[in-house]
C-alpha cells in the first residue's frame, strides 16, 4: 500500500521526534508526563526547568542536528514572564536551524498583552494551560492532532 503525501509527512514528524519542554512547575510536569505517555509515546521528551538549562541544551544540540527538537513547549512564567520572554527572544536569535524550531508558549496567563507579545516575539502558537488532569490529557491530544498529525514539521538537519 502506497502512502499519501500527508501520511508520509506525518510519519516524518515522528522520525527521531523530540519535544523540548521548558517547565519549572513540578506539579505541572507530573501532569504533562502522564498526558504525554498516553498521547505522544513515540516522541522523546526532554524537560528543562530554567532558561539557562534550555539554552545549555540547545547549545549542545547546535551541531548535533539529529538531537534537535521538532517542537519546543515553553512555559511563559519561569517563574516570571520576563524569563519566558527573554528565552523566546534568545532562541529566535540563535543560528538556524535552532531559530526555526516552532515554539509553542503555554501559560496560565490569559492576558491579551501576553498573548500578543508572544506572537510579536515569534512564537508559533500560544496555548493556555489546562486546570486538571483530564484537561491536560485533552490538551495533549489536541497538541498531537495539530503539531504531529497535521502540521509538517522541519526535518532534522534542515537548512535555509
Amino acid at each position: 500500500m502506497k502512502l499519501s503525501a500527508d501520511q508520509l509527512a506525518r510519519k516524518a514528524n515522528f522520525k527521531q521526534a523530540k519535544l523540548l519542554i521548558v517547565e519549572d512547575n513540578d506539579d505541572h510536569w507530573l501532569l504533562i508526563q502522564s498526558a504525554i505517555r498516553q498521547c505522544l509515546s513515540e516522541v522523546t521528551v526532554v524537560r528543562v526547568s530554567t532558561t539557562q538549562q534550555a539554552l545549555d541544551r540547545l547549545d549542545q544540540w547546535q551541531y548535533q542536528e539529529w538531537e534537535q527538537p521538532k517542537l519546543i513547549l515553553l512555559d511563559l512564567y519561569l517563574p516570571h514572564n520576563t524569563d519566558g520572554w527573554q528565552l523566546l527572544e534568545q532562541i529566535k536569535q540563535m543560528p538556524a536551524p535552532l531559530s526555526h524550531i516552532p515554539i509553542v508558549i503555554f501559560s496560565s496567563s490569559e492576558h491579551n498583552d501576553d498573548i500578543l507579545k508572544a506572537y510579536q516575539l515569534g512564537a508559533s502558537s500560544y496555548l493556555i494551560k489546562p486546570m486538571n488532569a483530564e484537561e491536560w490529557l485533552f490538551f495533549f491530544r489536541k497538541l498531537r492532532s495539530y503539531w504531529w498529525d497535521t502540521a509538517t514539521l522541519p526535518r532534522s538537519g534542515f537548512s535555509f
